[in-house]
């Protein structure tokens, strides 16, 4: 039973990775209101006619939207029913249920609405921002939920196979780490939505400047890549003194995502650099909650 909670888990995982991924080619595709102000609906039909290449990218990110909802409905159900009366080895009295589905069903209940807001309102930075940020936010539960397990009263102390999920904890500093990681990913939500991308030209400098003058939109773009590189040096030094694979994994994946935030820059913000920019981004992420379990 625990192996099909933890696929079900992983699988949910992987589809609101997708889904992430996807909202990128949306935005920079600007395809975010390929199905009109229509919602659930697109353009008014429950299957749209698919002529338009704007229609068929939101389309398809309604599609995997529509199944991590699914899968996460799934999860939360079948951690309801693992803690059904009478399941072996767990005591009287005693809740088998773990906090992160029923965590990440909130998080798709307000991740739903957020979506049906952004496309009522026609695509307000602020929503867009929040959209990405409980996305994020439900793919670092999902995750805990596949990772998250304990040992519950029945189970004998050399048993290598934990008979229920449960929440783990994080070790110090984790949490300081983490959250600079979701800041910075909130920054480069801000920079891209408001279209600060270009108004810092050249690496690692803005515009050859340590603090830009151009503006606004300047100053956004600079303080993302402040915090890109304070992220990048958090990493790098926890990877040494942890001298764990895990977290130089998550360093490789920090330096290749500084790579392509610059090459995305210097190259004048190529559509392809710009995705995947948000795909190693997202990796970068999951990976920090994996291993700092």
């Amino acid at each position: 039973m625990m192996r099909r909670y933890t696929l079900l888990a992983w699988t949910a995982g992987a589809a609101t990775y997708l889904l992430i991924v996807l909202g990128a080619v949306v935005r920079i595709t600007g395809s975010g209101m390929g199905c009109g102000d229509h919602w659930p609906l697109c353009n008014g039909h429950i299957f749209p006619p698919l002529h338009d290449i704007g229609t068929v990218i939101e389309w398809s990110h309604r599609l995997v939207a529509a199944l991590v909802s699914a899968l996460v409905v799934g999860l939360a159900a079948y951690a309801w029913w693992l803690d059904r009366p009478g399941i072996p080895g767990l005591a009287p009295g005693v809740s088998r249920v773990p906090r992160a589905p029923v965590v990440g069903l909130g998080l798709l209940v307000l991740q739903v609405a957020l979506g049906a807001i952004t496309v009522k309102l026609e695509l307000p930075a602020w929503t867009v921002i929040l959209h990405l940020g409980t996305a994020m936010l439900l793919l670092a539960t999902l995750l805990l939920a596949g990772r998250g397990t304990r040992l519950t009263p029945g189970d004998s102390p050399g048993n290598t196979q934990p008979s229920g999920p449960g929440s783990p904890g994080f070790r110090p500093g984790s949490v300081v780490l983490l959250a600079l990681a979701f800041v910075t990913v909130l920054f480069g939500a801000l920079t891209a939505n408001l279209g600060a991308a270009a108004a810092c030209i050249g690496f690692p400098l803005c515009s050859g400047q340590l603090w830009p003058s151009a503006g606004g939109l300047a100053v956004v773009q600079w303080i993302h890549r402040l915090l890109a590189y304070s992220l990048a040096t958090y990493v790098i030094v926890w990877a040494v003194r942890s001298k764990r694979r895990g977290a130089w994994g998550v360093g490789l994946l920090v330096i290749v995502q500084v790579g392509v935030g610059a090459a995305t820059v210097l190259l004048g913000l190529p559509p392809e650099l710009q995705a995947a920019h948000v795909a190693v981004g997202a990796a970068v992420w999951a990976g920090l909650v994996l291993v700092l379990l």
